[in-house]
């Protein structure tokens, strides 16, 4: 089988897809600020899954589009990497379970014997508990919430709007970002 580059029409249709997951996951972060306690719960839950569901579709193409120009039904498990495919109608699993216990400070699960799936998970959400009492932000997660949330602004005209929700450093380096979007006007002579 030859590789050629993608499809013009697919790589497209990626790039949409992908902007749209992006989309959703600035409002995962923006309804979790404060101003937004009476709706976090639903709309966080409601773009997680829309960006999970987004992000699922544009792997269902790539899937076609590879199982039509011959991959093999093997090949194209291990790319999807079927073993973390996790069906959302079941709920929360053990690992979830164990990793917000760990977040929360509270015992781990019984059935989190040491060296399984819900052991480590649970040390995982120590871990990031641990790093959510330390003052300064991981410098990439915060580059990463800037870009994002810049990018919005700047996709609605918006940005002032970034002051009115974000913690004043995150809004600053969010700014920044909108403004190097912001599209330069032509000199007209």
């Amino acid at each position: 089988m030859e590789d050629t580059q993608m499809p013009e029409p697919l790589r497209r249709s990626i790039h949409q897809l992908v902007s749209e997951a992006v989309q959703n996951c600035q409002e995962v972060l923006r309804y979790t600020e404060p101003d937004q306690a009476h709706t976090w719960k639903r709309m966080t839950l409601y773009r997680a899954t829309d960006a999970a569901d987004t992000m699922n579709m544009a792997a269902m193409l790539i899937a076609a589009y590879c199982q039509r120009t011959g991959m093999s039904r093997d090949t194209l498990e291990s790319y999807l990497q079927l073993v973390q495919q996790q069906d959302r109608a079941k709920g929360p699993g053990e690992g979830e379970w164990a990793h917000l216990a760990g977040l929360l400070g509270e015992d781990a699960p019984v059935a989190s014997e040491a060296g399984t799936w819900a052991s480590m998970q649970f040390r995982s959400g120590q871990r990031h508990a641990e790093e959510a009492r330390q003052p300064d932000d991981d410098p990439q997660k915060l580059f990463t919430e800037a870009c994002v949330h810049g990018l919005r602004a700047r996709l609605c005209e918006d940005v002032d709007s970034l002051d009115g929700y974000l913690p004043p450093h995150v809004a600053r380096l969010a700014r920044k970002v909108a403004e190097v979007l912001e599209e330069p006007q032509t000199a007209t002579a």
